[in-house]
């Protein structure tokens, strides 16, 4: 469809609905949204589909610094979307995703994650003759409330929290230990599938889901509790282009947290906010297309029914993969739940069925009926990722292997978190970097991911992330006044 075409049918939207808001947004280099409220006049009536929005890019974090800050938002109107929690007259709103231009009559912005990451990606994907398709699957969890000030660490001693279905929440209001009446509980790590009522997550996850697909276009493919006991669950939606699926990926938590406000609850997307229990991850699936074909699926093979143009892409991926870290699993917290025992990738391997490797190859159907479905799972990625860069940069690691045939390797379909380390030796398997810091080491040496975030993304995103560092280094932990303070 013609932009113009575009442009009138999301204006006729806006039109028909009465809309008198519109949350004109975009994200900063972390993947936190920014919104600016504008009426919607300023698009029925004006031209900010075709001009834009003006605003100050020095006070978004990675932008333009105070001398050069004019910066423009230009809305893409494929992205509109009603939101239905705003019903009254007065309130009645929409919300549009964007790109970030230059001011002055300028083109897009290098600082832009969507516009200049994510569609140069796309492009220099579609100049090798390739598409590209990403399913993200981005856990996350459910609190009553939180006080900073009050964490609980102890899951089995401490008082209870969280969502209500939960042990060891990061709450202790009420500070007592009793079971909240007419309510159950879920041990630590046993909460994956679990139904209701032991589930309460329920409700929410079907409103999440019905907003989701009647209003942004999602096509929901499952929704579940998952497996940390304080309110940790998952929705599944269908894949695409990696510039719509992390539209997706920002308007999922959007939602997820708006709809959590209305119940009474906060919705978090960091990895590891509960001690002793699981993380959330957004393992990231991923297949390649030529025109028609999935040229990942091969028949022929008896492994896994993976092609040698697959095998290569993993090839760069596991190449890759220490630096990739840094932009995937981007906070201090994310290398908390990088650890053994719960679920989450450390070794650098690939495998099929093999929930231990980084890279797994699903498995559950055979024959050439589903060759669509033949993909790759990157599970070393988690939701407080940006998701422009994070799949930008996984794309171009994969491309990479294919243009330089790097070969994986042979799979490893054990559980290596029971190998001996000298067995793991004898492997030659690599660790993921166990720290930011580490991973920030690792990516300031990858040239791959240099090219892919351009040159003012990427040095903007080493400094801020090694701010974060920094900062989390200096702090004195509740943790270290219990454990030293009798030394």
């Amino acid at each position: 469809m013609e932009n113009n075409e575009i442009i009138k049918r999301a204006l006729e939207i806006l039109k028909v609905n009465k809309i008198r808001w519109v949350h004109s947004t975009f994200t900063d280099i972390r993947g936190l949204i920014h919104d600016m409220v504008a009426p919607a006049r300023e698009y029925l009536e004006g031209n900010a589909f075709t001009s834009g929005l003006g605003f100050d890019g020095s006070s978004i974090r990675g932008f333009k610094s105070i001398n050069e800050s004019d910066m423009r938002y230009v809305p893409d109107p494929n992205t509109l979307a009603i939101l239905p929690w705003m019903s009254d007259e007065s309130q009645k709103s929409a919300i549009v995703l964007g790109d970030v231009y230059e001011a002055y009559g300028g083109g897009l912005s290098e600082v832009c994650p969507r516009g200049y990451v994510a569609k140069r990606a796309v492009k220099t994907a579609e100049d090798t003759g390739y598409t590209a398709y990403f399913a993200p699957e981005i856990e996350y969890f459910l609190f009553s409330s939180l006080d900073p000030t009050k964490l609980i660490w102890d899951p089995w001693v401490s008082p209870r929290g969280g969502e209500g279905d939960s042990w060891g929440a990061p709450r202790v209001i009420p500070q007592s230990p009793e079971i909240t009446p007419g309510k159950y509980f879920i041990r630590p790590k046993e909460a994956y599938f679990r139904p209701p009522p032991e589930d309460t997550t329920i409700e929410y996850r079907n409103e999440v889901s019905s907003i989701l697909e009647d209003y942004f276009g999602f096509k929901i493919e499952k929704h579940h509790h998952e497996v940390a006991t304080a309110g940790q669950i998952e929705i599944n939606f269908r894949f695409g282009g990696l510039t719509e699926a992390a539209d997706r990926v920002i308007y999922y938590k959007f939602v997820a947290k708006n709809v959590a406000r209305k119940y009474g609850l906060i919705a978090t997307f960091m990895p590891k906010p509960v001690y002793l229990d699981n993380a959330s991850g957004m393992h990231t699936h991923i297949s390649l297309w030529r025109g028609q074909e999935n040229i990942m699926y091969d028949e022929s093979d008896e492994y896994a029914e993976l092609s040698q143009t697959g095998r290569y892409f993993i090839g760069g991926l596991l190449e890759h993969a220490r630096a990739l870290t840094a932009v995937c699993c981007s906070t201090v917290n994310s290398y908390k739940r990088l650890v053994p025992g719960f679920e989450a990738p450390i070794y650098i391997i690939w495998s099929r069925r093999n929930r231990s490797a980084l890279i797994r190859i699903p498995v559950y159907y055979r024959g050439t009926r589903y060759a669509s479905q033949k993909r790759l799972e990157y599970r070393g990625v988690d939701p407080s990722c940006n998701p422009y860069l994070a799949f930008s940069c996984l794309l171009m690691a994969g491309l990479d292997g294919i243009k330089k045939k790097i070969d994986p390797g042979d799979p490893v379909d054990e559980d290596v978190y029971k190998m001996s380390p000298e067995r793991r030796r004898t492997f030659g398997i690599k660790e993921l970097p166990t720290t930011l810091k580490e991973a920030l080491e690792e990516m300031k040496s990858d040239e791959i991911v240099h090219q892919t975030l351009g040159s003012h993304i990427f040095d903007a995103f080493i400094e801020y992330k090694t701010n974060d560092w920094n900062q989390y280094c200096l702090y004195i932990t509740p943790w270290e006044i219990i454990k030293y303070l009798d030394y």
